[in-house]
Formats: structure tokens, sequence, C-alpha cells
């Protein structure tokens, strides 16, 4: 490595907060060789097993085809684009092949980990394979996750959140067609577009938190969308005690306004913790398969109380 490369490289990977850098500076990966590693992987690589600092690396703009395994902690992804969609991981694994949890293009198994202005994609053709088309984008296993300004991209079980998970999303759009949000950790949502792109619809959320966990899924303050109107539901229970509530946000007219629940194998949607708080929308709706949270119910199920666990972490401020 030359002097200069070098120099970068030492700066990069040894800061104990976070740099913004400019874009004019050696980025970390560049898939074109002006960066110090090809490949992301090979960054999170050079990262120290026992790094216990803040450490930023820096994606240029491009298409990385690959599997991504953040596996170190307090490590940052931040893409270099002006926008998320000029960085893309990206890979096509389905469950025909690697299992559904073993599908994902990119995982973050480290605890604090930090991704910023980029997208991950599963672009899996599923009419390229007879079954298993589960197919995850982005898998997370890790504790205390925060995603800023990403795109979560795929078709069918595109973002699982593993029991182990909790996770701050904010700003940022997931998309899918079935169980597309799904896995028993904690995550909130926040500020964030949520897509069903399939015309015939499907369930939002597949949830299987454990009936010993009070806290699963939270979309705060975010816009649920979709191609066709009044045919996108919520969500299923993948198991019995599925945790899911939408506050605050605003549904369109692609939610199935009468039902937006529905049943998963022998788990009914009437015993598992689904609910709703103060949403709007052509969506929105308060009826007898729509079950909403009191004033004083809500105030224990805010940002802050879903993600705080045993150590008080607070991303939502």
């Amino acid at each position: 490595m030359n002097p200069l490369l070098a120099a970068a490289a030492a700066l990069v990977m040894t800061a104990a907060t976070p740099i913004a850098p400019s874009t004019a500076a050696i980025p970390t990966v560049a898939s074109d060789g002006t960066g110090l590693y090809r490949t992301v992987q090979a960054a999170i690589d050079a990262v120290p097993s026992t790094n216990t600092g803040r450490v930023v690396i820096t994606i240029k703009q491009g298409n990385y085809r690959e599997i991504v395994n953040l596996n170190k902690p307090y490590v940052t992804l931040q893409g270099l684009g002006a926008s998320p969609s000029e960085t893309v991981i990206v890979n096509n694994r389905s469950a025909y092949t690697h299992g559904t949890s073993g599908s994902y293009t990119a995982m973050i198994s480290a605890r604090d980990a930090v991704a910023t202005n980029l997208t991950v994609s599963n672009d899996l053709d599923e009419s390229t394979i007879p079954s298993g088309h589960q197919a995850v984008a982005l898998r997370l296993d890790g504790d205390r996750t925060t995603l800023t300004n990403v795109r979560v991209l795929g078709d069918q079980d595109t973002f699982l959140v593993s029991d182990s998970a909790r996770a701050y999303v904010k700003n940022s759009y997931v998309e899918g067609t079935v169980d597309f949000i799904f896995g028993g950790g904690t995550i909130v949502f926040h500020s964030c577009d949520i897509y069903e792109k399939r015309s015939t619809g499907g369930p939002i959320t597949a949830a299987s938190t454990a009936a010993a966990k009070t806290y699963g899924f939270l979309f705060y303050k975010s816009r649920i969308s979709g191609a066709t109107n009044n045919v996108t539901t919520l969500g299923r229970p993948w198991r019995p005690d599925a945790q899911v509530l939408y506050r605050e946000s605003t549904l369109n007219a692609t939610v199935a306004g009468a039902q937006p629940w529905t049943d998963m194998s022998s788990n009914s949607w009437k015993n598992a913790r689904f609910s709703e708080f103060r949403n709007n929308g052509a969506g929105a709706a308060v009826n007898g398969n729509r079950p909403q949270l009191s004033t004083a119910q809500a105030a224990t199920y805010t940002p802050q109380k879903y993600l705080a666990g045993g150590d008080g972490w607070n991303p939502a401020g």
C-alpha cells in the first residue's frame, strides 16, 4: 500500500468517533480500485475483532455484488453517494439454495453497528427457482443497530429481525411482497416508508415475538403505501404472541381497511398482540378488526420504551 493510502487507512480505521469524510477523500471501499479495498467485506475483515472504538467504512458509489457479514462491533457503513440508491450492496440468494435465514445479502451480527446512505438488495428472480422464494436482503442479529437513510429491497422475506436484535431505523425505505419484515427481534421504524409492491397485496409483517418479550415491531410516524388499493395487510403472527404496533402513521388506501390483520397457520391474529394508535390516511379506520391502544397504554409503547432494554439504549432521543 502506498503511503497516502496507508495514512488514509489509519485515519478511517482507528477513529474513536465517526468521521464525516469529503467525497473527494479516498474512500475505504471502491469497486474501481480507487479506495483502500475493492469490497465491503474486505474492509470489514480488516477491522480488529477486539475493536472498541467507532470505525467508519466509507463506500464509493456503485454496485457491490457480494455477501456481507458485519461481524465487528462499532462499525459504520456509510455510502458516499448523493442518495442511498447510488451505493448498492446486492445479491440473489434464496431459501431454495440457502434456507431462509441463510439467504441474506447482508447480515449485521455485531453490536452497535450503523449503516447510512446505502441500499441493501436481494434481486432474486423468483421465476428462476421452483420453490423457496424467500430471499432476505438484510438480516439483523446484532444488538443496538442503527439504520438511517437506508433502502432495503426484496420480495418475500426482505428484512429479517432475529430474536437477538434491537434496532432503530429512521428516514429509511423498505419494500417487498409477503412477510417482508419478519422475526422475533425488537425494531422501531421512525419516519420510514414501507411499500407493498405486489399488485395482489400481502402481509407486511410476520412477527414471531416471544411471549416473554414485551416489544416487537413499532412503526412510528411512518408511511404505509402499496401498488394497489385495499389489498395490503398490516401483518400476520408467525408465532402466537407476535407484537406489532402501527402508531401515528399514515396508512394509504393500499391497506385492507375492513380486515388489516390475518392469521398464519394455526396462529390467530386475534390472539396476537396487534394494535394501532392514532393512525391517519385513507387506509386508517377503527372497527372490530382493528384493535386500538388507549392513550394510557400508548404511554408505554414509545420508541424509547421499545429500545431501552436493560441498558437504557436511546437512539431515538
